[in-house]
């Protein structure tokens, strides 16, 4: 799959913050079992590599690593099992690593000059983060309009309540967002089949 094929699996992508191993497989079969495929294990905590080798054994899941930040935790997340790689920024050290190696990339981006950047390097999909704080959905319409050949995922603020306004823009192809992951998990399903709904 290439990045643009994960992104339109489903309209939202879980970002998760595990911190205990052992509620990986659980909270990602929930999540699956919403209609959530992609899943996005951010390196914030020790406990994430081992969250990814745990979410890999779920059937359908495709579990990819976020919050990667140096060529180190590309090849750590990489050795877990990633599938695909997000990063909050845009730099060239780690973008061309990531892109001689083939794997799917998301960078983040909030400015036309990050995006610009990342054309150069041949990239067109972006993570715009954080999403809320870089102006909302009027900072990204207007920043989507120069660059016609770019899709975004916008990322940080993002809601149950504000998620439509975002996937209402042509260019998102989707949203990443932690309140899918709230409650139980029987609730975790229901709140992932609401928000794989969403594009209907």
């Amino acid at each position: 799959m290439n990045i643009q094929d994960i992104m339109q699996t489903a309209p939202v992508i879980p970002v998760l913050v595990i911190h205990d191993a052992a509620q990986a497989r659980p909270l990602a079969e929930a999540l699956v079992a919403g209609g959530l495929r992609v899943l996005e294990v951010t390196l914030r905590t020790p406990a994430a590599l081992d969250a990814i080798r745990e979410m890999k054994q779920v059937p359908r899941a495709i579990v990819g690593a976020g919050t990667v930040v140096s060529p180190d935790q590309f090849d750590q997340a990489i050795d877990a099992g990633a599938e695909f790689i997000v990063s909050p920024g845009l730099s060239h050290r780690l973008s061309e690593r990531i892109i001689d190696s083939k794997v799917p990339y998301l960078p983040g981006i909030a400015t036309a000059g990050d995006i610009m950047r990342g054309l150069d390097l041949g990239l067109t999909h972006f993570k715009f983060f954080p999403a809320e704080t870089s102006g909302g959905v009027k900072a990204l319409k207007a920043l989507a309009a120069p660059f016609y050949q770019c899709k975004f995922c916008p990322t940080g603020g993002i809601s149950a309540k504000n998620a439509p306004d975002w996937l209402a823009l042509d260019p998102v192809l989707c949203v990443g967002g932690s309140w899918v992951t709230e409650g139980t998990l029987p609730e975790v399903t229901e709140r992932a089949k609401k928000a794989a709904s969403l594009r209907g």
